[in-house]
């Protein structure tokens, strides 16, 4: 049975998630999650893409990503092939690093577009790694709250909404008690 297409057209959003093959680490250590952030930027010279939010976990990466003119499907087959080549080829691995194709969903409202954002920024904290989200450096939340220079991501199209990072920071930190509502029904991430 052939896969259904996903959805595209230039200028889609989408938060993408990729888990690790058996739900194994993608990321051993920092080297490991600096090369990533180096092919990411690589693939983002080649498929021009805005990265909006992103965060990588031990063993998934989750991305809010704008796409301009190449479809979702060649930016992800990029990256995580570069990637996963240069994990195996490192950690003198063989098979596969990412579990399956990478899971997308189609970002279609500015409500939905926020919540995502703060549901990425939020997984560290929610996963007990850190009691702050802003203490978590594999993340683009600091480049929002802390004013911390970060070339990976775009913070101007969130930060829009909010008018200063404060706001910003009170509206991720607002949920970190509770369920937030893509948790439970967008991802498994």
């Amino acid at each position: 049975m052939a896969r259904k297409a996903r959805v595209w057209y230039p200028g889609a959003v989408y938060h993408i998630t990729c888990r690790g093959n058996r739900h194994s680490d993608i990321f051993i250590d920092d080297r490991d999650r600096f090369r990533y952030l180096h092919y990411l930027e690589e693939t983002k010279e080649k498929y021009y893409f805005q990265l909006h939010s992103y965060c990588l976990m031990s063993n998934h990466v989750h991305l809010l990503l704008e796409t301009k003119d190449y479809p979702i499907s060649s930016i992800m087959r990029k990256l995580n092939s570069r990637y996963a080549i240069a994990f195996n080829k490192r950690h003198e691995l063989d098979g596969h690093v990412f579990q399956g194709r990478f899971h997308s969903v189609l970002i279609e409202s500015a409500e939905q577009f926020l919540i995502t954002s703060r549901y990425i920024h939020l997984n560290p904290y929610k996963a007990n790694m850190v009691e702050k989200p802003e203490q978590y450096k594999w993340s683009s939340y600091p480049a929002f709250v802390l004013s911390k220079p970060d070339p990976h991501v775009t913070t101007r199209h969130i930060l829009h909404y909010f008018h200063t990072p404060e706001n910003y920071k009170t509206y991720v930190t607002s949920k970190m008690m509770g369920p937030d509502p893509i948790s439970q029904n967008s991802t498994n991430a």
